[in-house]
């Protein structure tokens, strides 16, 4: 039996102000072939998955906070104990705009790295609105 346990997992932490620690697929000791799945921690105040697209199909799960969600043109506050999907090739992001961490998890498959982890360390990061699309109106601009 594999057993990965979150409080022995370190993680890395990333410059738009997120800790993400892989639970199954990356640095797990669970690897699947069919999905990866990890626990993400968005600092207070703006902390944030910055506006990307994969391949894969997603869904983020929030465990405790306040967050907002920009998905392709749309843009919704998203709280403790909500799910969305996120179709392949759609941009999105997720911005914490609460004054405490927001927690979620993901899943995404088929399993595999995503691009926008290097891009954002190598910072070639697309940018909203010139190398990809705008961000729906209103929302939280893109930190990275």
């Amino acid at each position: 039996m594999t057993i990965a346990d979150l409080s022995k997992i370190e993680g890395r932490t990333y410059p738009a102000r997120r800790r993400t620690q892989n639970i199954v697929g990356g640095a797990s000791p669970i690897q699947a072939a069919h999905f990866s799945m990890g626990f993400v921690t968005l600092e207070p105040s703006g902390g944030q998955v910055p506006w990307h697209n994969q391949e894969q199909e997603e869904v983020y799960f929030i465990v405790e906070g306040t967050g907002e969600m920009c998905l392709g043109k749309e843009r919704q506050t998203m709280t403790a104990g909500q799910t969305v999907y996120i179709p392949g090739g759609v941009f999105h992001q997720l911005t914490n705009v609460g004054d405490k961490p927001l927690k979620m998890i993901y899943c995404y498959g088929p399993a595999g790295d995503v691009a926008h982890w290097r891009q954002e360390l190598d910072g070639t990061l697309p940018r909203a609105g010139a190398d990809a699309p705008a961000l729906p109106e209103g929302a939280q601009p893109q930190t990275t």
